[in-house]
């Protein structure tokens, strides 16, 4: 049974993207910044399908890491220097994380632990 949010879609579309991006947007002679896109593209667009068909938090928490990872690794695999490689994984992976932090803030588990733990009820 599919039991989609709104933010699974935008994310599988999200990965899509990315792991098509590097021969889109030219920068497929960069190893370290397409092999990034593409296995990261890929494991968000299998985790946003896995989201879609039984979504737990703990496929959210990933997506989120994932999404963090994207916007560090410029930085981290030394692609900085390219623009267009690391302007549209940072773009991605803020987007990601946004999206998976969104559909968190709709768990009704999360809210519940929110609110014993953070707001006292």
């Amino acid at each position: 049974m599919w039991n989609m949010r709104w933010q699974d879609v935008i994310e599988l579309i999200l990965g899509v993207w990315l792991a098509f991006s590097p021969w889109t947007l030219g920068f497929s002679d960069m190893e370290a910044a397409t092999w990034n896109a593409v296995v990261l593209g890929a494991a968000i667009g299998i985790f946003a399908l896995l989201e879609m068909g039984l979504p737990r938090i703990w496929e959210e928490w990933i997506s989120l890491a994932m999404g963090l990872w994207l916007v560090a690794s410029p930085f981290v695999l030394g692609f900085s220097s390219h623009a267009v490689a690391s302007w549209s994984t940072l773009a991605t992976g803020v987007m990601i994380a946004v999206f998976a932090a969104w559909a968190m803030s709709l768990d009704k588990e999360i809210g519940k632990w929110w609110d014993r733990h953070v707001t006292g009820h």
